[in-house]
């Protein structure tokens, strides 16, 4: 099992930009891939975008592609959620989750980093 703390959060402008961190412990991440999803209220959990192991590979939903951008450092057993162009719909808790590159389901969830971005 790998430990996940998300940090960066917080009110932003629309049009303005944030970046969010997510810390792992417990494991290196070099054999899990990465994801970041985000929960508003009354609505379903999302996924916005995930990385592979090496960062070679990455999906974005179409509601942040072009906007969002992910990235891992394995060394600092980090994930990163660039987000630039932020709008008033991009208000949610965003949630680092990681799965072991053999599995299909995300198993590790950090507990979440609020992002509200006023119109």
């Amino acid at each position: 099992q790998v430990q996940l703390v998300e940090s960066g959060g917080g009110l932003v402008q629309a049009g303005g930009s944030l970046r969010l961190s997510c810390a792992a412990s417990g494991h290196t991440i070099r054999t899990y891939a990465m994801a970041w999803f985000r929960q508003a209220p009354g609505k379903e959990r999302e996924l916005l975008t995930a990385i592979n192991w090496s960062g070679s590979g990455t999906l974005y939903a179409d509601s942040v592609k072009g906007r969002f951008t992910i990235s891992r450092d394995n060394a600092k057993n980090a994930v990163y959620l660039q987000m630039n162009n932020l709008k008033p719909e991009d208000t949610a808790v965003y949630y680092c989750a990681a799965r072991l590159s053999t599995t299909a389901t995300y198993d590790n969830w950090g507990r979440g980093t609020q992002v509200t971005v006023a119109s």
